[in-house]
């Protein structure tokens, strides 16, 4: 009868000692490299890493947290309601990519309220996350009010205008209005419209700001498109038929999404508009979507990936103690001017 070899039976729980027998470590060594300990050779914590995974070791997550009092798990509270192509996919792939290699695991919560607290609250009380990622943050954001009250590990992907700070990284709203309005006046564009949605959050009142102050500094009559957050796609599209026949139709469209430029575009053309002459359209680039279907068309693009990766840098030094100031960053707009490709 064929007999297993030690640590290699496959028949109940995966252990340290499992790990231990299969790679001839001590249980120190183990128990060290799978806490991600930096003191060991890389050899030692590959040779470890390559066990756990062939055994299908799982960690005893009860285990650790009275061990060490902390859960390896970072929290991902995700507006399930945003209306970005892609986001989520895009965020989750770059907190992924930040995480591979490290003791942590991600768990991701879609949160349909942004002005709802029960999410925070469960993970505040039950201790179910060593720190959490939230994204489109308002001005006042209660999300952020209550993590900061109980100084609980945290990083929002986007601004507040709360007087105590916390760490954020967010996508530089004000430069992307000032490039969009600066491009279209190039254009020779001079009535702007600008589309944007939900004006609960920080993100809105940047972009507002920063647009009408671009315009007038180029001498542009700017106007605003406002609340198209709710609006589903028809909707959003009839507004694009309702533009192309105003008196005082706009030359020049600013939009805050791919997904309303979309519509937009779709109730335009179907008005026999011709996007690139008889107006121009920049949009906020979130996928390669509307480029591969206009790709004569500009836009201004956010790396989502890039803040996936930014955030979950900043909140693990965050959970090590780093202080809040050096925990505030920005993304560039990427320009992609492509309307003058031959």
């Amino acid at each position: 009868m064929h007999k297993n070899k030690p640590g290699s039976s496959t028949k109940g729980r995966v252990t340290l000692k499992t790990i231990a027998e299969a790679t001839g470590l001590s249980l120190s060594t183990v128990s060290l490299s799978l806490r991600g300990g930096t003191t060991l050779k890389q050899e030692t914590r590959d040779k470890v890493a390559e066990a756990a995974k062939a055994l299908g070791y799982v960690p005893d997550r009860a285990g650790v947290r009275l061990r060490t009092g902390k859960t390896n798990v970072l929290a991902l509270v995700l507006d399930g309601a945003e209306d970005s192509i892609d986001f989520a996919r895009q965020m989750i792939q770059g907190i992924g990519q930040a995480l591979h290699g490290t003791p942590y695991h991600l768990n991701v919560t879609p949160e349909f309220d942004r002005h709802s607290t029960d999410t925070i609250r469960y993970i505040l009380e039950n201790r179910t996350a060593d720190g959490v990622i939230i994204t489109h943050t308002g001005p006042r954001d209660p999300r952020v009010q209550m993590m900061v009250d109980a100084d609980f590990p945290f990083v929002s992907h986007g601004r507040t205008e709360f007087f105590s700070p916390h760490p954020y990284h967010d996508f530089h709203s004000e430069n992307f209005a000032a490039m969009a309005v600066e491009r279209l006046a190039g254009k020779g564009c001079k009535r702007v419209l600008l589309v944007i949605g939900d004006d609960s959050t920080t993100n809105y009142h940047n972009i507002v700001t920063a647009f009408h102050k671009a315009a007038a500094r180029n001498g542009i009559d700017a106007s605003l498109l406002e609340r198209t957050a709710g609006l589903t796609p028809a909707e959003m599209r009839a507004k694009g038929i309702e533009l192309s026949r105003s008196a005082d139709r706009p030359d020049g469209i600013i939009c805050d999404s791919e997904m309303r430029a979309l519509a937009l575009l779709g109730g335009l053309m179907e008005a026999g508009i011709v996007v690139g002459q008889d107006l121009h359209l920049i949009y906020k680039q979130t996928s390669g979507i509307l480029p591969t279907m206009f790709p004569r068309m500009d836009s201004v693009r956010e790396d989502i990936v890039g803040a996936g990766v930014e955030l979950t840098r900043l909140l693990r030094l965050r959970i090590d103690g780093a202080p809040i100031k050096d925990l505030q960053t920005l993304a560039e707009p990427q320009p992609q001017w492509r309307s003058d490709l031959a």
